[in-house]
Order: structure tokens, then C-alpha cells, then sequence
């Protein structure tokens, strides 16, 4: 489908998205979780096999909803002034593959980019990090920027995982959700999570929780905690 050829529920779907993405990339600066042009939200049109990215290179004070690039699932720009992200190939491989995923986010944010540049998983030590994550946040191989390698790593680290969030190998976090709100807030969450356990660890061992614990505290945080159709905001389950 060409540009040309969309209907006004698919014209109005790409709108609705274009806003919806712009308006989240503010998050990422505001919560300390990019440096410059860093980083990057997308999400799924809906109604259509088309998603939304933010433009490579552009800085934040500079985006708009109509600088927001449409890209076909195979990552061919569709419509749109601006080149897309360099991450456009991984983040349609997620969609493709993952049909549940409606919102990618990566980031460069430092606690939690600091375990990647290790190779380490941040342990699930944490209720918060059991309530958002469902145990370990884990870490996906290297791979090289610029086509579908990353996204294929992250489908196959999170496969089986209760986990919104991988920690891709020297590279950063990439984060899936139902919705760009969704993976944005399980990007912020991440680097909360990282901060806390990497000054925990300062202090001497950290100290897992069971896994029958970890199950019934992200099935309630999951199926109980809060209203009804809304992404949770509090920082964890405890409130």
C-alpha cells in the first residue's frame, strides 16, 4: 500500500499514531533516559500492516507529528520528509513477529546500559522489578545497528519471558508493550530497576526472590493492580 492509496480510518489511524509517538518520545529526555539525539519510540498502526518511528538524527525540540516517519512492517519508508531510524529494520522485524506488540522503545539510559555493556541480566531482586518484569530483565546478543539483527534479538531473548524489556549486549534497552505508552513507561521502569540494584549491590549481595513469588506478585501486579484499561504509572505494585 502506497500512501496515496490509504483509506481515511488507515489516514486517520497514521495521524492518531504520528501525535501519539511524538508526544512520547518527550518522556525519554524528561526521565534521563537519552542523550542528544538518542533513542527512539515507534509504534503499530493501527489497522494496518504500518508503524510509525521517529526520524534518525532529529533532536527532540525539533519533533513534530509530521516529521514522524510511516514505514511498511519490512521497514520501506511509506510516507514521510525525514530518513527513519537507524533502528527501523529491528523494529519491524518486532511487529512482524510479534503481533501482540503494538509499541518498540529503545534507549541509551545509563544505570541499565551499564549491565548491558556487561552481558549481565539485573536480577529480579526487587518487587517492582517481579511486578513489571516477571523476573530477571535479560540480556539479548550483540548485534551490529542498521538492519533486522537487533530486533531478531530481542524477539528470541524475550520468547517465553514475562519480560517488556531486554538489555541488547554493549548496545542499550529495547522495550515492547500492547501500546507506545506502554513500552515507554516499561523503558523508565528499567532504569529505575537498574539504579536500585546496582546501588544495592554496592552494599554486598543482592538477594533473589522465589520464583512462586515472582509469579504471584506479576500476576497481581499484572490481572489486580489499579483501573481497568489503563497503563500502570506508579514507579511499582506497592501503592
Amino acid at each position: 500500500m502506497t500512501a496515496d492509496q490509504f483509506s481515511a480510518e488507515v489516514r486517520a489511524a497514521i495521524q492518531a499514531a504520528r501525535a501519539d509517538v511524538c508526544a512520547l518520545h518527550a518522556y525519554l529526555p524528561k526521565s534521563g533516559l537519552v542523550s542528544w539525539t538518542s533513542g527512539n519510540v515507534s509504534a503499530r498502526v493501527a489497522g494496518a500492516d504500518l508503524m510509525v518511528i521517529k526520524p534518525s538524527g532529529l533532536e527532540y525540540e525539533e519533533l513534530t507529528p509530521e516529521s514522524m516517519v510511516v514505514c511498511d512492517l519490512d521497514g520501506n519508508v511509506v510516507e514521510g520528509a525525514y530518513k527513519p531510524s537507524s533502528d527501523t529494520g529491528s523494529h519491524a522485524y518486532v511487529y512482524r513477529e510479534r503481533p501482540d506488540v503494538n509499541g518498540v522503545v529503545h534507549t541509551h539510559s545509563p544505570y541499565a546500559t551499564s549491565w548491558a555493556a556487561r552481558g549481565e541480566a539485573i536480577p529480579c531482586v526487587l518487587t517492582a522489578i517481579a511486578d513489571e518484569f516477571g523476573g530477571d530483565i535479560p540480556v539479548g546478543p550483540f548485534a551490529l545497528i542498521g538492519d533486522e539483527s537487533i530486533g531478531a534479538g530481542i524477539v528470541e531473548t524475550l520468547a517465553g519471558s514475562r519480560s517488556p524489556a531486554v538489555l541488547m549486549r554493549s548496545h542499550g534497552v529495547f522495550t515492547v508493550g500492547k501500546s507506545a505508552r506502554a513500552a515507554v513507561k516499561a523503558a523508565v521502569m528499567v532504569e529505575d530497576a537498574a539504579r536500585t540494584v546496582h546501588l544495592a549491590r554496592l552494599l554486598g549481595p543482592v538477594i533473589p526472590i522465589d520464583e512462586a513469588d515472582i509469579k504471584a506478585l506479576n500476576d497481581r501486579y499484572t490481572n489486580v493492580y489499579g483501573q481497568p484499561g489503563r497503563v500502570q504509572t506508579a514507579e511499582n505494585g506497592d501503592s
